[in-house]
């Protein structure tokens, strides 16, 4: 079971310092009520932690580290029990996840299945991290030695997690880590702490040692307490860019994985297969509310289909069920809160105010935008200028390849792009030029696989999330030489 943080039996897993009641108030500081994101009603409350819990637990992750209890195969074990009791309580984490979040049935569901597969591929780099032989013979006079390299853990890795992904990103910062043998401390976010505090409990019952994991709660201040304290040797952040900047300004020398903010766009080329390109786009713009760094947020459309793209979208969107998560069919639910929603409702009044017109959707009721689809919309207009991190879509046109390169590259993000097009010399001039992190052809901007690496350029951020590549990242390498 999970305890309180003054309470920790001896030998006991992680401290999971969260509130399913009042006894788990003792020792923490005020907290604030966890909502159910479609009633708007508060479910739980969650106090913060304070400084003296997250110090204590940064030094039970430290010492738990320096006693490297567990071996590469046992790591891996823990992580695929742990994959098997999420798939065995799939009902449980869904109702947790769709309470914290607003999202419907089906994307919860797959949020899960893919944090399945997160950490089943944790667990397989678990048992095969290695380093590699340097042919150091082939050096003059080195003829009689052997060298090697070996790749080792960084130590305490403070892991900050955002509320869109409540289970997957918390699994491709837990799963590295721990593959990799290193200890974590993870902050989830303030909207979304029970879905984690529930992964950690799946850790405890898989049998990780006490020290490996811990969990705290807060906002800034316990982030930045954290922060300041020296054995944090990793820090693994996925959040807005204003936050990651402040971030990586107190991680001096340590190293850091930034994922941050994004505009991601998604081009239909002249030769654009509209009827594979259009129910893609569909899926990838409303998932979870439009609530993902690489939602579709700007479709780039060449001019010669705009009247086309236009005219079936418009028809799409305005079919899709929206409102309450929990019914039957639901695409698009709440946003993570009603401030939110009432800030993407008055960015899609100003784009109208401007020249923008409305094709779909475009209302809101509390925090539920029905999933809206805009055209006419310019770079300057907030649109098409900031990230709308909610349901909506904005087509603009283009007249040719380079000038659609251009748009993209002009925002300050990179994260990921999306093209659609048969035509091979395009294909190839896109991913030359664009300035991201990842170009998808004949898929969305939304399209990732977990074990792709997955980061962003520019303000989008550095470093690469997908197991194998973040656990080289949360490792570093050690040369070894004998010589007779």
């Amino acid at each position: 079971m999970a305890y309180p943080f003054e309470q920790i039996p001896s030998g006991v897993g992680p401290i999971i310092h969260m509130l399913i009641g009042a006894d788990w108030q003792i020792g923490a500081l005020e907290g604030q009520d966890v909502l159910d994101k479609y009633s708007l009603k508060p479910f739980a409350n969650l106090p913060s932690s304070s400084p003296a819990q997250i110090t204590k637990m940064i030094g039970l992750a430290n010492s738990t580290f320096e006693a490297d209890i567990l071996t590469p195969f046992e790591r891996g074990e823990i992580l695929d029990r742990v994959a098997d009791k999420i798939e065995c309580e799939v009902d449980a984490f869904l109702d947790v996840m769709q309470r914290e979040t607003g999202y419907t049935t089906d994307d919860c569901r797959g949020e899960i299945a893919r944090t399945v597969q997160t950490y089943r591929l944790s667990a397989e780099e678990a048992r095969r991290l290695s380093g590699d032989m340097i042919p150091i013979a082939g050096a003059a006079g080195q003829g009689t030695r052997t060298a090697f390299t070996v790749r080792v853990p960084l130590g305490v890795v403070l892991a900050v997690t955002p509320f869109n992904a409540p289970m997957n990103t918390v699994a491709h910062k837990l799963g590295p880590a721990l593959a990799a043998g290193n200890t974590v401390v993870l902050k989830p976010a303030s909207q979304t702490p029970r879905s984690a505090c529930m992964v950690a409990q799946a850790f405890l019952d898989a049998g990780l040692p006490a020290g490996y994991l811990q969990v705290f709660h807060g906002g800034a201040a316990a982030v930045t307490h954290a922060l300041n304290d020296a054995r944090i040797r990793y820090i693994a952040f996925t959040g807005s860019t204003g936050v990651g900047a402040k971030i990586q300004a107190q991680a001096g020398l340590r190293r850091t994985q930034m994922e941050l903010g994004s505009i991601a766009f998604t081009i239909l080329n002249n030769d654009a297969d509209l009827d594979r390109a259009l129910p893609k786009l569909i899926g990838a713009s409303f998932r979870k509310a439009g609530q993902v760094c690489t939602s579709v947020q700007i479709l780039l459309v060449h001019d010669s289909l705009a009247a086309e793209v236009s005219h079936r979208l418009s028809t799409l969107v305005a079919a899709l069920p929206f409102g309450d998560p929990r019914a039957k069919g639901c695409v698009t639910g709440p946003l993570i809160s009603e401030g939110d929603a009432l800030r993407i409702e008055a960015w899609i009044q100003d784009a109208v105010k401007k020249g923008a017109t409305v094709l779909a959707g475009g209302t809101r009721q509390d925090a539920v935008i029905a999933p809206t689809l805009l055209s006419g919309v310019m770079p300057s207009m907030e649109v098409g200028c900031k990230e709308i991190f909610g349901p909506v879509l904005c087509i603009e046109a283009f007249t040719d390849l380079d000038e659609a390169i251009t748009r993209v590259n002009s925002t300050p993000y990179g994260l990921a792009t999306g093209m659609y097009t048969n035509r091979i010399d395009h294909a190839f001039a896109a991913a030359k030029k664009l300035r991201v992190g990842g170009v998808h052809i004949n898929e969305t901007s939304s399209s990732r696989v977990d074990m792709m690496p997955y980061g962003g350029s520019k303000d989008s951020g550095f470093g690469r999330e997908g197991p194998a590549y973040a656990i080289h990242e949360m490792t570093e390498e050690r040369v070894i030489s004998f010589s007779p």
